[in-house]
């Protein structure tokens, strides 16, 4: 009986020796990579989740917010800072009202490949919240205000998939007329070396709007106001949300009349009605040549000035970590600094890519 264990331990070992170390090895190799792979990415989601107060105000021209001129609008509204850009969301459209976004070139040269995480937003209440089961067989794409594509960094890629950047969006609006503006202004960035401060979002100018899922209200056109400050141009793109490829490019102050807010406080009504050529592709963008003026609107009405007391308390809004909302009952303080559920499945997405890849690199 001892012969027989012995020699079933020398067999056990001949095989562990063959194969187990190469195991051991990988799987203590594995765990250690694990543990420095998760406690990187767990810090790098977790200091990058909550944007700093300067970061949220770096995407307003001159920090400053749109204003919403128009006290229903502000029913229900949330304002959410996000990596990258800023929200004006409504649970009343279960929409943005606008989306705000500083682009520059240094943030454009840092690109990365797409990663679709289409996500509803935890910090807007139940009730007011856009669902992803909204938009399924609506007939509508999903349509992002802050693009994916402007976004420099996995975890403002990630903020850009949020429902509370999105709008439904007619297919063709989204895919064909709204991209070739998106990379319009990007060209202006890249190619003309300027920075550019934008304000996208949706028009609601009909007495009956189409709603889809539970609530989401379909805008009647997509606009996106669009001031380079350092050659004063200025002007809007105004897009009805239909198949139609139809586009136009309006005053500021021609949008800010449509929607009662107003999109860029700190400037005089004089900017808000100079128009100019804004590209309607990226090829109509040329490095050594300016956008050329278009017009003076002197029949629209610009948006009154703001006290610079409400602006301020505005900036207070954005400048709280995370995101706030105007009804004080749900406001929840440093809300912000608790990872989400949504940005621990990212974390646990891409820990579990990336160990699987590091595996099958092992058994190689």
């Amino acid at each position: 009986m001892a012969r027989k264990k012995r020699s079933s331990v020398n067999a056990l070992t001949q095989l562990f020796n063959r194969n187990g170390v190469k195991m051991v090895l990988g799987l203590v190799a594995t765990g250690s990579f694990a543990f420095a792979f998760g406690q990187e990415k767990i810090q790098q989601f977790v200091s990058s989740a909550t944007p700093s107060n300067s970061a949220c105000l770096d995407q307003f021209y001159r920090d400053v917010p749109p204003y919403l001129m128009k006290e229903s609008l502000n029913k229900h509204s949330y304002p959410l800072c996000f990596n990258g850009f800023n929200v004006m969301y409504s649970g009343v459209s279960k929409t943005p009202l606008w989306v705000a976004e500083a682009l520059t070139p240094t943030r454009l040269s840092q690109k990365i490949p797409r990663e679709d995480s289409f996500h509803e937003e935890t910090r807007v209440n139940t009730s007011h919240r856009a669902l992803l089961s909204d938009y399924r067989a609506s007939g509508y794409d999903r349509g992002h205000m802050a693009p994916n594509a402007d976004m420099p960094t996995k975890v403002s890629q990630f903020d850009s998939f949020s429902l509370a950047n999105m709008v439904p969006q007619a297919p063709k609006n989204n895919q064909q007329v709204w991209r070739e503006l998106e990379e319009a202004t990007r060209a202006i960035v890249t190619k003309q070396k300027l920075d550019v401060y934008l304000v996208t979002g949706p028009v609601f100018a009909s007495k009956k709007l189409k709603t889809i899922g539970k609530g989401v209200i379909v805008p009647t056109a997509t606009y996106k106001a669009v001031y380079i400050p350092k050659t004063g141009a200025a002007g809007a793109y105004y897009a009805p949300n239909d198949n139609s490829l139809q586009v136009k490019v309006v005053s500021i102050c021609y949008l800010e009349e449509q929607l009662s807010i107003n999109l860029f406080p700190q400037l005089s009504e004089e900017q808000k009605r100079n128009t100019y050529q804004l590209p309607l592709k990226a090829t109509a963008v040329k490095a050594n040549k300016p956008i050329e003026y278009a017009n003076w609107d002197a029949e629209s009405q610009c948006a009154e000035d703001v006290e610079n007391s409400k602006l301020q308390a505005m900036q207070k809004q954005f400048s709280r970590s995370g995101g706030s909302t105007t009804d004080t009952a749900q406001t929840k303080p440093n809300a912000g600094a608790v990872v989400d559920a949504n940005t621990q499945d990212a974390i646990v997405k891409q820990l579990i890519e990336s160990l699987l890849q590091y595996i099958l690199q092992l058994l190689k």
